[in-house]
């Protein structure tokens, strides 16, 4: 799967992906804003001091992975995926043995997981999450041409989630609250409302539109065979807004499909919370409410202040849940995100979250709208491109979170979340149901264009 390049020239190769920076001496006197493309093909705006951070961020990358190729060259290569203690189960391989390993894989754990919070080096990163992650495994379990099989068998064939994928989607805001849409509450508005009045968009288009690849022909096929794929391999998922953005930036780091969509596979089925992408967003609405929960115990103040003002945190929130922050964070901060999230599980998300309030609060609490928090907010997540200054916050100074006791959270907000899906479901029903009753209501018939 991976290439066999000896370490001296994947460390020139990574030394070579890592530009720097060299802003015009005019932009520098007048600080005026420059562009670049950075790592992953994304153009970036940003001043001066943005450019700085960021060619600091190259060195830090330059080191960290000399550090990665010294332990490869002293550990093994696959060091990192050395077998846990769980796996020795036979008497005969004795109890030294077994005690000899624990220290071992103790050692190496507290390594590893440093180590992942400093970053995985770009050139490293698709080999380390595959191993890591569990999608490794997880392919293994099936013939090797599953998913050739699986691209060959769903051509042509035309579902809900094809649909969505290939045509449009409607998005309905409602000020001041986003209101996320699931599959049946769209059917319902069909008969309500008149759906042409709503902003039409089509998903693979706007996937990070302008990028030199995942923007042109060849990306967006690769882009529709990833999320078609997965489409097909859990129907209860299908496709959900947000997952284009994730199965995007897993195909830039990952480069085949193949491996792209084993990491969408294993983020989905074992990474992250249950339903989160399902017809209803359950899990995403669950996730929210224990945000705000751990907002008020981490962040006191902050989560105070935003009550006071009414400001509902999941405006902001849900995107980055939904996309995992890859349409809020630059790439390298959002990917030095996921390298912890493959790792450590979806708590890292709480983690990110929370240090994104964390950071501001001091302009937090001197807000008095709520368009000022979301201004405050948006420019400080465009602007993060130093991730080790998220990251520290995000594990110095918001604390340790036991999963656990996350998932004490979650449970505790489900029949909660439940009922209030089943409420505005109910709602939407009685609306269908008064419509229908009305002789001289004109029925708007959506059609989906394409399907006419």
């Amino acid at each position: 799967m991976y290439n066999t390049q000896s370490k001296i020239d994947q460390a020139i190769d990574h030394q070579s992906q890592i530009p720097i920076l060299r802003p015009s001496i005019h932009s520098r006197r007048a600080n005026l804003t420059v562009k670049f493309q950075d790592l992953y093909g994304f153009t970036v705006e940003g001043n001066v001091d943005d450019v700085n951070v960021l060619n600091e961020l190259s060195e830090k990358v330059r080191q960290q992975g000399r550090v990665w190729f010294d332990l490869e060259a002293s550990k093994g290569v696959n060091w990192y995926l050395q077998p846990s203690i769980s796996s020795i189960s036979s008497i005969s391989e004795g109890i030294a043995l077994k005690s000899s390993l624990k220290l071992s894989n103790l050692a190496n754990g507290m390594m590893l997981k440093k180590l992942v919070r400093k970053g995985i080096p770009p050139v490293l990163r698709p080999k380390v999450w595959f191993g890591l992650s569990g999608a490794a495994k997880k392919k293994s379990t099936v013939p090797e041409s599953y998913y050739d099989d699986l691209s060959i068998a769903v051509v042509g064939k035309v579902t809900a989630a094809t649909k969505q994928i290939d045509h449009l989607c409607k998005i309905v805001t409602v000020l001041p609250y986003l209101y996320i849409l699931h599959r049946e509450e769209i059917h319902l508005l069909e008969h309500v409302i008149e759906l042409d009045t709503i902003p039409t968009v089509i998903d693979l288009p706007r996937t990070f539109p302008g990028h030199s690849w995942l923007d042109t022909p060849e990306g967006h096929s690769a882009l529709r065979r990833v999320l078609i794929a997965y489409s097909f391999r859990d129907s209860d998922v299908g496709y959900c807004q947000g997952l284009n953005y994730v199965a995007a930036l897993l195909l830039l780091v990952m480069k085949t499909e193949e491996d792209a969509f084993w990491m969408l596979a294993v983020l989905l089925e074992n990474v992250l919370v249950n339903d989160c992408y399902t017809n209803n967003l359950s899990g995403c609405h669950v996730e929210q409410r224990v945000f705000k929960d751990l907002l008020t115990q981490k962040c006191p103040k902050i989560a105070a202040h935003l009550e006071a003002l009414e400001f509902d945190t999941s405006l902001v929130t849900t995107e980055w849940f939904l996309c995992l922050f890859s349409k809020s964070l630059p790439s390298e901060t959002t990917l030095r995100v996921w390298d912890v999230l493959f790792y450590e599980g979806a708590k890292v998300l709480f983690h990110a979250a929370l240090a994104i309030f964390k950071m501001k609060e001091d302009e937090l609490l001197l807000t008095h709208q709520v368009g000022d928090v979301i201004n405050i907010i948006q420019r400080t997540t465009h602007h993060m491109f130093d991730p080790d200054e998220l990251l520290t916050v995000a594990f110095e100074k918001i604390g340790s979170m036991n999963t656990n006791t996350i998932s004490k959270q979650r449970k505790k907000q489900e029949p909660a979340v439940m009922a209030e899906l089943d409420q505005r479901l109910r709602r939407l029903n009685s609306l269908k149901e008064q419509e229908q009753e009305q002789d001289n209501f004109p029925v708007c018939v959506y059609r989906v264009r394409g399907n006419e």
